[in-house]
């Protein structure tokens, strides 16, 4: 097919633009996840008010290098999708206490994980989750208080 008859102007396939996913998108993907891996913890969910069941997120994305023609047909060929880049994150969450803090922590790894490659096309390099509270139900009703 020519390019009159596509009608798409005459600029060659590699430069008419590129996906770019930012900061902030990966990092509200990543709290969603989070959030949506921690509510199957029934055990946990119960204690965490609700306003601080969404983690907080910080997050740093680095593009993919730029890949020649050749590159591209190759992955293509192999059938491979090619990924937009690489993203590091740092997690923190909140959680109910008594309960399983290292499965918790697990499930949002690895939710988190396969869910940036799926809808961001990124490779997660580096992912830390760290639990910055605990909510026990002795200490729902006093936020600042500690129980003796």
């Amino acid at each position: 097919m020519s390019e009159e008859a596509d009608g798409r102007p005459g600029v060659p396939r590699g430069e008419r633009g590129a996906t770019a996913v930012t900061d902030q998108v990966v990092a509200k993907i990543a709290a969603r996840v989070a959030r949506e891996a921690l509510s199957r913890f029934a055990e946990s969910a119960g204690h965490v008010p609700p306003g601080r069941r969404t983690p907080r997120v910080n997050t740093s994305v680095r593009r993919a290098p730029e890949r020649t023609g050749a590159a591209r047909d190759a992955d293509s060929a192999a059938g491979r999708q090619a990924l937009l880049g690489e993203a590091r994150l740092h997690i923190t969450v909140e959680l109910g206490y008594p309960s399983d803090i290292g499965a918790q922590c697990a499930a949002v790894r690895r939710e988190v994980t396969e869910r940036i490659r799926a809808w961001a096309g990124m490779e997660v390099s580096d992912l830390a989750v760290s639990v910055g509270r605990l909510h026990s139900a002795h200490t729902r009703d006093t936020d600042r208080e500690r129980v003796t």
